[in-house]
This record gives structure tokens, C-alpha cells and sequence, in this order.
């Protein structure tokens, strides 16, 4: 396989990956979510002026004890900005996502585990919309 097609192919897999996560976000579905974040991955972001961060499985409890976007009738509006294939085995994804009033922009670090590129690790902020 020639360099250029492995970078394709690693591109392609990897949003892929990044689809499967916005679509089980916003359809509030774990088993897509648990396709894509690796085990020992974690979300982290600032909260009160602190860092925050909830271990994986804290979080997949928290979107199935909750109404999903998709069936509280909310606008879906999921971009992928960015994805920057920083080497063999580590990518970043930058993406923007909503559940009104809240609009997340979301950094996805993504490692290739065993040929499979997963999300290590989310970092995000959110902000209010009117």
C-alpha cells in the first residue's frame, strides 16, 4: 500500500469514527458512543474555573439517563472542522455540535489501537446560545 493511500484510508476511517460518535450523540446512543471511545478514555473540560474530567463510563451513564437530542425534537447541526492527522498512530478532530441551548466545540485526540482508530480523549467547552 503506497503512503499516500494509508493516509487516505486512516483519514477516511477516522471520520468514520468521528460520524459514529456525533450520530450516537445525538441519537443518545451508547453502544454507537462505545464503538469509538476507547475504555480508559475520559472527557475534559472547565468548569467554575476548574478542570473537570469524567471518566468514560460516568458519562455513557449520563447520556442513557437522559433524553436524547434526536427524540427531544432538537435541530441537529454537526460539523466536522478539522481533521489533522498528526502521524501513523495519532489524529486530532476538531468538531462543533449542539443541544440547544447548549453548542459544544469538541477536541477529539484519536490513537490507533490494534488498527482501529478510537477516541482516547475529549476535551470541550460549551456555550449558551440565546
Amino acid at each position: 500500500m503506497t503512503e499516500k493511500k494509508a493516509v487516505n484510508d486512516d483519514i477516511k476511517a477516522i471520520e468514520a469514527a468521528t460520524w459514529i460518535y456525533l450520530d450516537g450523540l445525538y441519537e443518545g446512543d451508547v453502544e454507537k458512543l462505545g464503538q469509538v471511545f476507547h475504555p480508559t478514555s475520559a472527557l475534559t473540560h472547565s468548569a467554575e474555573g476548574a478542570i473537570k474530567i469524567v471518566p468514560r463510563a460516568e458519562w455513557f451513564e449520563a447520556v442513557r439517563n437522559r433524553p436524547s437530542p434526536k427524540a427531544a425534537g432538537l435541530e441537529r447541526s454537526d460539523h466536522i472542522l478539522t481533521i489533522d492527522l498528526v502521524g501513523p498512530t495519532l489524529a486530532l478532530v476538531k468538531v462543533k455540535c449542539q443541544m440547544p441551548p447548549r453548542y459544544f466545540t469538541d477536541l477529539l485526540s484519536f490513537l490507533k489501537i490494534d488498527g482501529k482508530w478510537q477516541i482516547a480523549q475529549k476535551v470541550f467547552m460549551t456555550e449558551m446560545g440565546a
